[in-house]
């Protein structure tokens, strides 16, 4: 069989593919643009993105997966396929063995439909591996050992937080507060408190560009355009560092909230083990400014971010994919064929 092997991180921002032997091969968000009426796919990936807010009444630019989850399967189906087939092309032979992150708190039917669309594309294995446990292998913690290690993975849609010993999940949480949320909240805030609506885009880029969590870290303006829910005509404001710490501050909280309910439930001989290696943070939402810093002040522990953050799961995968037989022996969990 001429496959080959590929790790998922089907994330509901972006999907990364990493490619056994090629390392990651493929980065592109999960958008989806599509014809209203014949529900032909339009674009796929960030050709799609460029699409968001911007299509004609006749197509639409849409996210499949929301919150972690798909939101709308035979949707998803076609982009994994669609990226899949980029990455290591079509035909009889190129049925690869897949590895494929879901987060820590799905549900077995949403498991279920994860694992089917992997599935329809052609794929000769799925394995399924939850995300704090790929995103603690490619940050490069030694998760196999008797020791406890503790994982913040901030991506677009969910925040998965667990602490791992023997190669396993020991206690985890997954909450649907991240990347997006912190979007909606810039949104809000400014629609509130400047009567101006902006999309999506400018609310990311705001995220990207200015915002900080920690008081007084970071003193930075940038104009904004949108339009004016008073005239309804198109308008720009500066907004500043600060706004958007207040804006984040509710969903920040919440994710702080977590992480300290996560150690609480920790036994005692792990919790001293993280208290002394610290917290480590990947996934996008780690470069968060400023989060790093206020997560080392609320919970009195060391806080760390990940060497390339938005990475670590999809090298993670493919660490796996390199060592299916320790994963496998050492958790137990045998891979879901496809046929």
């Amino acid at each position: 069989m001429f496959s080959r092997d590929i790790g998922v991180d089907l994330g509901t921002a972006n999907v990364l593919i990493h490619v056994k032997g090629k390392g990651i091969v493929l980065n592109e968000p999960s958008v989806v643009a599509i014809e209203s009426q014949t529900k032909k796919v339009v674009a796929i990936g960030e050709e799609a993105r460029q699409m968001l807010g911007r299509t004609p009444g006749n197509i639409i630019a849409i996210r499949p997966l929301r919150e972690g989850v798909i939101a709308d399967f035979d949707v998803t189906e076609m982009m994994l396929r669609h990226f899949i087939n980029k990455t290591v092309g079509k035909g009889i032979l190129m049925r690869p063995r897949i590895v494929i992150c879901v987060p820590a708190g799905i549900t077995s039917v949403e498991q279920k439909a994860v694992r089917e669309a992997a599935e329809r594309t052609g794929a000769r294995d799925v394995y399924i591996i939850e995300e704090p446990r790929a995103a603690a292998i490619g940050a490069g913690l030694d998760i196999f050992q008797p020791s406890g290690s503790m994982v913040v993975d901030i991506g677009g849609g969910t925040t998965d937080i667990a602490v791992l010993s023997l190669g396993d999940v020991v206690t985890a949480s997954s909450i649907r507060v991240a990347g997006d949320k912190f979007d909606e909240s810039i949104i809000r805030y400014i629609k509130k408190q400047h009567n101006l609506l902006i999309g999506e885009r400018s609310a990311e880029l705001i995220k990207m560009q200015i915002a900080s969590v920690y008081p007084d870290a970071r003193h930075e303006q940038m104009d904004i355009r949108g339009r004016d829910m008073v005239t309804g005509l198109p308008k720009t404001i500066e907004v500043n560092s600060e706004e958007i710490r207040l804006a984040m501050e509710e969903p920040v909280a919440q994710l702080i909230s977590a992480a300290r309910s996560v150690l609480e439930r920790t036994p005692p001989e792990l919790a001293s083990d993280i208290y002394t290696k610290g917290v480590v943070l990947t996934g996008g939402g780690a470069l968060l400014f400023g989060l790093d810093k206020l997560m080392r002040e609320e919970l009195q522990i060391p806080v760390h971010i990940a060497d390339d953050p938005m990475t670590c799961v999809a090298r993670g995968t493919g660490m796996v994919l390199d060592n299916l037989s320790q994963v496998i022996r050492t958790t137990g969990k045998r891979p879901l064929r496809s046929r």
